[in-house]
């Protein structure tokens, strides 16, 4: 399968490692509610944080290692928020079946509501998963983009003064 003229496989071995802090981030702070480590201490984890480093590291190193352009960063987006999601999502399907909270459930988080709900787990899903949470992330990293191009240059122009 290919997006943009690159394989999935492509974009997914290019973002690996935040992938994985991502997961990480995720992971430790649903141990840490289930550990009974208060919310606000598990919440200086931030998954959230950690996705818009990752949209700033890849707005500048999309363009300054020649992987591609705005096009390219879209899927690297999606990538991180699927990441996300993939624990966020069975997390409050936990909470759901259990009837106990943690802390992707907890009502802070979820509009001062019961974060126990379906409702929560399609909203994580289609909106914080498959639309809009990636295309902010994506809107605001090609503006991060566009600077780093007017910074650093076209890697054309690197080629043409290297090869003059």
């Amino acid at each position: 399968m290919t997006i943009f003229g690159k394989r999935l496989s492509e974009y997914f071995n290019f973002s690996k490692p935040v992938l994985g802090l991502i997961v990480l981030v995720a992971i430790t702070r649903l141990a840490l509610s289930l550990g009974g480590v208060s919310n606000s201490a598990t919440k200086w984890l931030s998954i959230t944080v950690t996705i818009w480093l990752g949209v700033l590291y890849f707005a500048i190193r999309v363009h300054t290692t020649g992987f591609g352009s705005y096009k390219q960063l879209l899927p690297i987006c999606y990538l991180m928020s699927i990441s996300a999601q993939a624990v966020i999502v069975p997390a409050i399907i936990l909470a759901i079946v259990t009837g106990h909270d943690n802390i992707y459930s907890i009502p802070e988080n979820f509009f001062g509501n019961d974060g126990k709900s379906w409702f929560h787990v399609a909203g994580h899903v289609f909106i914080g998963g498959l639309s809009l949470g990636p295309l902010i992330g994506w809107v605001l990293g090609c503006l991060i983009m566009f600077i780093t191009k007017k910074v650093v240059g076209s890697n054309t122009d690197k080629r043409a003064s290297v090869e003059a």
